[in-house]
């Protein structure tokens, strides 16, 4: 049986003017897919095999290629939309005719030219679509342990949780409101840092180094919001988690570690109105 959406391998049935049919081996009739002229490779015969993939053109009629799409059923990958009409989005799945991505099947804003991570499945009429809900896709079985680095696509930002990530395109994982720091879309590409690995498999994610490697970098972030602000900050340790977010955009402990870090070195002094730096 044909598949729609995957890449397999059929046999010629008939040559035409307009290109060759194909099906499964040693079936053939009204199934037959065409695989058009301009893609027929030469000295292939009836009766010989070859690999495409299958997928409907521009009138719903099942063809196929040998071009090799960017993304088939089952996998993920990340795509560029190259167009948002009226009715969805169109992506560069590199077929001649792009992929369509439904409004309902779309996560957060989706920008002309930017890319996101993708699913491929077939609607109700039969036809392939794109998807950005990858949730149930995304394995649980990941080889990474704690504190190892590695690379993902945000593809869905919670307000109540935090920013879902594709770790690697392939594994689940999560980064916590707490450590979600910065201005992030879905579609982006990180670096994070396996924080912790759930007993269901799941990763819990940071934007942010182990803390001891974080202090330098921190303290520096103070120092450089002290010196832009005439060397007063209206902030300290009885400021809320939101207000030095907004302010620095690092948590309370992390804020808390670095400050510590200063005052030890003689650079600031607490007030009991925020920070004063101790110019030299």
């Amino acid at each position: 049986m044909i598949e729609l959406g995957k890449i397999q391998t059929l046999e010629v049935i008939r040559k035409t003017q307009i290109g060759l049919y194909l099906n499964t081996k040693n079936e053939s009739g009204k199934d037959d897919i065409l695989l058009p002229l301009s893609q027929v490779p030469q000295d292939i015969n009836i009766g010989d095999e070859i690999k495409v993939f299958v997928y409907k053109d521009s009138e719903d009629r099942m063809v196929s290629t040998v071009r090799t799409p960017k993304l088939t059923l089952g996998e993920l990958a990340v795509l560029k939309v190259v167009e948002v009409a009226t009715i969805g989005v169109f992506l560069d799945w590199g077929l001649e005719k792009d992929l369509f991505l439904p409004f309902r099947e779309q996560l957060g804003t989706v920008v002309k030219g930017n890319s996101y991570l993708i699913a491929l499945y077939i609607d109700v009429s039969n036809r392939l679509c794109a998807t950005m809900n990858i949730y149930n896709m995304l394995s649980y079985d990941s080889p990474y342990k704690e504190n190892e680095r590695v690379h993902g696509t945000i593809y869905s930002i919670s307000k109540e949780l935090g920013a879902f990530v594709a770790v690697e395109n392939k594994y689940q994982g999560l980064i916590p409101n707490k450590e979600l720091y910065g201005n992030y879309a879905e579609g982006d590409k990180i670096e994070v840092r396996i924080k912790k690995v759930r007993q269901d498999g799941k990763l819990e994610l940071s934007l942010r180094q182990e803390a001891y490697n974080e202090i330098d970098g921190d303290a520096q972030k103070i120092v450089d919001r002290l010196k832009l602000s005439g060397g007063k900050l209206l902030i300290n340790d009885s400021s809320s988690p939101d207000q030095i977010k907004l302010e620095l955009n690092m948590s309370k402990a992390a804020f808390k570690r670095a400050v510590g870090r200063l005052l030890k070195e003689g650079a600031i002094k607490i007030t009991d109105t925020g920070i004063d730096m101790m110019w030299s």
